[in-house]
């Protein structure tokens, strides 16, 4: 059976991690390298790295921020924010990144999914989903949260999927940074409709709320401020997992 993956998440704006509230009214939460350094002795399974920033400001990602965080750890680490080619996704991964995240670029132009596995392979190619509740459906929005599109959620999730990506980053941006627990809804909804593994993401406040991911039928939980902020580590969660049934790699 399959290991379940616990992942921290930086997200980073002027090179420090920040964390907010439904994607707004950040607050400092340390340096990347050491963080990211501490969560691998952790027990990290992966690491997740976002330049929250890049693709509402219209730049490329901080590559020097990538290479301090890739020099710190030894574990599969994900790099996304401002990725708008195969070019600007294949240097990421030449230093040190394992997997790039697209978002809003890829939404633009959905063909930049399938170039960047052709160039990397799919286990290299993360599509980042991040979607607000909308009546009975939910809404993709772009630029870190802050601009809403006419994409359905779940669609753009199976076609995600057929362009090529090969695991979708699911974040609920109703959730996020509230501590009420993931999205299990839609995560089901997804998890029974794609092939690929999914990340849950948006909402975690308890060891019980990565219980209820995986149950929905997520492949791996991502964690911020739980973890940024001392409330959980990692090593308790898979613990916790673990004890309840869930395979982790201990």
């Amino acid at each position: 059976m399959l290991k379940k993956r616990i992942i921290p998440c930086l997200d980073v704006k002027n090179g420090r991690v920040v964390k907010g509230i439904n994607f707004v009214n950040l607050r400092d939460a340390g340096d990347p390298a050491t963080l990211a350094g501490t969560y691998m002795n952790e027990g990290a399974d992966e690491l997740t790295f976002l330049d929250i920033t890049a693709s509402n400001e219209r730049r490329a990602t901080m590559l020097d921020w990538v290479k301090v965080v890739a020099d710190a750890i030894s574990i599969p680490f994900t790099v996304g924010g401002g990725i708008s080619s195969a070019k600007d996704a294949v240097a990421t991964v030449a230093l040190g990144a394992d997997k790039i995240s697209l978002n809003t670029a890829a939404v633009r132009r959905g063909r930049l999914i399938t170039e960047c596995a052709e160039a990397l392979g799919s286990q290299a190619v993360v599509v980042a989903v991040d979607v607000k509740r909308d009546g009975d459906k939910w809404r993709v929005f772009v630029e870190g949260g802050r601009t809403p599109t006419t994409l359905d959620g779940f669609e753009w999730c199976l076609e995600a999927e057929s362009l090529g990506a090969g695991e979708l980053l699911i974040t609920s941006m109703d959730r996020d940074g509230t501590k009420e627990g993931y999205d299990v809804e839609f995560l089901k909804l997804v998890s029974d409709s794609v092939k690929i593994p999914i990340i849950a993401s948006g909402g975690a406040g308890q060891m019980q709320h990565a219980l209820e991911a995986f149950d929905a039928g997520a492949d791996a939980a991502l964690l911020a401020s739980l973890l940024h902020f001392g409330e959980i580590r990692i090593r308790d969660l898979k613990n916790y997992l673990t004890l309840r049934g869930v395979p982790m790699r201990l």
